[in-house]
């Protein structure tokens, strides 16, 4: 059996072992008006075309159908780099919803992160008819990491961060699931998505030099945390990739020699988790 096979495997069982533990497994089907909402966005004329060309890699319709989103929540993103996101998520909770965006502050150590602000903060004004009421935490870890007040969030969210922060020390994730926990209500939906490495691989190592991320490793903390492990989602898998390839020499980085850029366009992008965890209480 090849690595991809046994990877694949290891998380079916891993999966249906935790989920028969967790309540509430079943994925509910959207609210009415959601998809319609979300279809809209992801085909809005806003959205730059190399954007939308990764929506058959990101499953955004699919995957905040599955974290639950309606258009009446106070959602909070983290890290939202360029907002690919962002472009979806601002206009579904534009006039009945809250969108935060916790991004990284102007005066943030990194020289490169301190560019990544500007650039969002950019965007963000070049189009206030979208985004015009998207509100900015700052968010830094692990200087900053505190989200909002307690219990005030329906949904947070994070799509392939996690790594950096486990870069960082597995103390600064930590920091950010337990961030996450203390600003949801009860019942609200923590989702994770995030470049998988092979089950039960060294966490550390595996962010370090693949960034990725074991997926039993993301579930250890999330129940550390305090959340549950409601639903696991396969909509973000790529079953070509084998999970021992850089996720930054796929696409759409392509950062490795363009000998291999044939070979890794082949491929697609990473395959993925995609965790859906709830504060438990309601």
């Amino acid at each position: 059996m090849r690595i991809g096979e046994l990877a694949r495997s290891a998380r079916a069982v891993l999966a249906a072992s935790l989920l028969l533990c967790a309540a509430g497994g079943a994925v509910a089907a959207p609210a009415n008006g959601v998809d319609a909402l979300l279809r809209r966005a992801v085909d809005g004329g806003w959205r730059p075309a190399a954007h939308k060309a990764r929506d058959r890699y990101r499953h955004p319709v699919q995957t905040l159908e599955f974290f639950g989103l309606r258009p009446d929540m106070t959602v909070i993103e983290l890290e939202p780099g360029a907002g690919w996101y962002t472009e979806i998520l601002a206009p579904v909770l534009r006039e009945r919803g809250k969108l935060i965006e916790a991004a990284p502050p102007l005066d943030a150590k990194k020289p490169f992160v301190r560019r990544m602000a500007a650039r969002f903060a950019q965007k963000l004004e070049f189009d206030p008819t979208v985004y015009g009421k998207v509100k900015l935490v700052p968010f830094d870890p692990p200087r900053q990491v505190e989200l909002g007040p307690r219990d005030s969030a329906d949904m947070v969210l994070t799509f392939r961060n996690t790594h950096d922060w486990l870069n960082e020390g597995p103390t600064v994730l930590a920091k950010v699931f337990a961030a996450a926990y203390r600003v949801l209500k009860p019942g609200g939906v923590f989702g994770v998505v995030e470049h998988r490495a092979r089950p039960y691989a060294n966490a550390i190592e595996s962010s370090r030099a693949l960034h990725r991320i074991p997926e039993d490793y993301m579930i250890e903390l999330g129940l550390k945390s305090g959340f549950r492990l409601a639903a696991v989602s396969e909509v973000n898998a790529n079953p070509k990739d084998d999970e021992t390839v850089n996720a930054h020499r796929l696409p759409p980085d392509l950062s490795g020699p363009g000998s291999e850029h044939a070979k890794m366009r082949a491929i697609g992008e990473s395959d993925r988790m995609t965790l859906k965890l709830v504060k438990p209480g309601r």
